[in-house]
């Protein structure tokens, strides 16, 4: 098999990547480790960036987005009782549309078959060959059969724990790390949103979120330890962690249920630099990985898609490789903004181990200060709706 770009990893960034590709006479595959019930079935982000809906709807996958995404125009920020409400339009002149990531992958996927795209699935032993080279390839293993397939360009979609990054020798590579000493207990419920917009609480025992996916789909979060058993969280301990956590004026809103998906995540900030190496590029979580607290793994992802779809089309296209060459500092740039903002909100509204006393009220002076200060709410908020590509 030859194909100009081979993806590996069918998420929506390899899905995006392909589908933009394809509205550009540009062929490609791409290679998933699992099958797609099992891609579907993830529990990820919720909250699109104003530029990631705009980039969906100019490629035509606006359609269900549209009709379906639930556009905000704030947030709320709750900390020592009171509830300071971010008024994204207000300050920004912009919002966000929650519209859960499973539902953007779901239209990937009608976008692909119905343009006959080649996405393989169940495949094994990847390996990627030649990668500094003018003819790189890829061997992997799909159905017992092992296979070759040949390209111009690989772009490694894998996330994390994928065998892309893994590729490039360490002694290229530069990694950066910061491992937080907390995680996020998460359920999905079939319950009417406490709030029409969403709500980070600071509080001494834990942050908390409260989230959703639809008017009757919820999605909620508190802060837990690393080494929690989820055994130990039945749900209604989960309901009772939340609710104290919560403003009484909302709480007492607080509809609860049976949790259908109950999950502990673990928090980090990961860059690794460069994101190319050869005729090999990396996006999305295979080269960086952000706490959810600012709502920028799926987003950044995206840029990522936008940066990288320019430099494929240019080459292919326009016989220039000036794309290809600024792709990972372009990339890079954007990427390093969204980590900050990621750790900030993340140690502004985090209980940390040693933070004592001292430190729950440096936060809430700090929220404090948001909330009296236009120019600071203004800088959130920028960061919020995420920042120009």
């Amino acid at each position: 098999m030859h194909t100009k770009v081979a993806i590996i990893g069918g998420g929506p960034s390899g899905l995006l990547l392909s589908h933009i590709l394809h509205r550009a006479g540009i062929e490609s595959v791409i290679l998933e480790r699992q099958s797609r019930d099992y891609v579907l079935a993830r529990i990820r982000a919720g909250v699109l960036e104003r530029g990631l809906t705009d980039m969906l709807r100019a490629h035509g996958l606006g359609e269900r987005l549209d009709r379906e995404g639930m556009v905000h125009t704030g947030f709320d920020l709750a900390y020592a009782g009171k509830i300071l409400r971010i008024d994204l339009e207000a300050l920004t002149g912009s919002h966000v549309t929650v519209y859960g990531q499973t539902e953007v992958t779901r239209d990937l996927y009608a976008a692909r078959e119905a343009a006959g795209g080649t996405i393989l699935h169940h495949v094994e032993d990847v390996a990627l060959h030649d990668v500094t080279t003018d003819h790189p390839f890829i061997t992997f293993r799909q159905n017992g059969v092992k296979e070759r397939l040949d390209c111009d360009f690989i772009a490694g979609c894998d996330g994390f724990h994928g065998v892309s990054r893994a590729t490039i020798p360490a002694s290229v590579l530069t990694t950066f790390e910061r491992v937080y000493p907390f995680g996020w207990l998460g359920i999905l419920s079939r319950t009417k949103p406490v709030r029409e917009e969403l709500i980070y609480a600071n509080h001494a025992d834990g942050f908390a979120l409260c989230s959703m996916r639809s008017e009757r789909l919820s999605r909620y979060y508190i802060q837990c330890r690393t080494d929690e058993d989820i055994k130990n969280w039945p749900d209604e301990r989960f309901w009772e962690a939340l609710a104290k956590r919560l403003p009484k004026e909302v709480a007492v809103n607080l509809e609860t249920g049976s949790s259908i998906e109950k999950s502990i995540a673990p928090l980090r900030s990961f860059v690794t630099e460069p994101m190319r190496h050869g005729r090999l590029f990396l996006a999305g979580d295979a080269a960086h990985i952000v706490p959810p607290t600012g709502a920028k793994g799926l987003n950044l992802a995206a840029s990522d898609i936008h940066y990288l779809s320019a430099a494929l089309i240019g080459y292919f296209n326009e016989q220039s490789e000036a794309g290809l060459e600024a792709y990972s500092a372009r990339a890079l740039s954007r990427v390093w903004k969204a980590v900050r903002f990621s750790w900030w909100m993340t140690s502004l509204m985090h209980a940390f181990p040693d933070q004592g006393a001292f430190g729950q009220r440096i936060q809430e002076a700090e929220l404090d200060y948001i909330a009296a200060s236009r120019a600071a709410q203004v800088a959130l908020a920028e960061n919020y709706i995420g920042l120009p590509y």
